[in-house]
């Protein structure tokens, strides 16, 4: 029983701390898991978001990073384009380095789900103190624009 009357602590702590830094996304996703709380019986709900919410989360960023192939803003001739720059190539190169590093962090967290607290409370403080957004490929597009800060050819 506390740790239930607990849960629902911490998750309004997290809802009030992301009201208060007007995150839309954090707020929608405590109020999404506040309300699946509510009703009796979900904990296989509960469970299917935390085993498959990543997945969903990235198939849905995919779909909207795909969006400008589909309406045909992004062609053949822009990859090509993008072989030919040292931009495109960190570009790749960094698409490359967090895909890998996101398969070691899956296998970690699967290994030590105690990271899994740590890892949250991290990212809610980057998103809601240093207005950080918690997306994958949003990380590689920032990773590239450090190097591109740090490297030459960019300036």
């Amino acid at each position: 029983m506390r740790a239930l009357l607990e849960s629902w602590l911490f998750l309004g702590i997290i809802l009030i701390i992301a009201l208060i830094a007007k995150n839309q996304s954090l707020i929608i996703a405590t109020a999404f898991i506040l309300l699946i709380k509510l009703i009796p019986q979900t904990d296989k709900l509960l469970e299917m978001v935390q085993l498959k919410g990543i997945n969903w989360g990235v198939t849905i960023i995919t779909a909207s990073i795909l969006v400008p192939i589909a309406t045909g803003q992004i062609g053949f001739k822009d990859l090509l384009e993008a072989f030919k720059s040292p931009v495109g190539w960190v570009a790749i190169l960094c698409g490359i380095g967090v895909s890998l590093l996101s398969s070691k962090g899956v296998g970690l967290l699967s290994a030590s789900p105690e990271v899994t607290i740590a890892l949250v409370f991290g990212t809610i403080m980057g998103v809601v103190l240093l207005k950080g957004v918690a997306a994958g490929p949003v990380i590689a597009a920032g990773l590239t624009y450090c190097i591109l800060q740090i490297l030459p050819f960019t300036k």
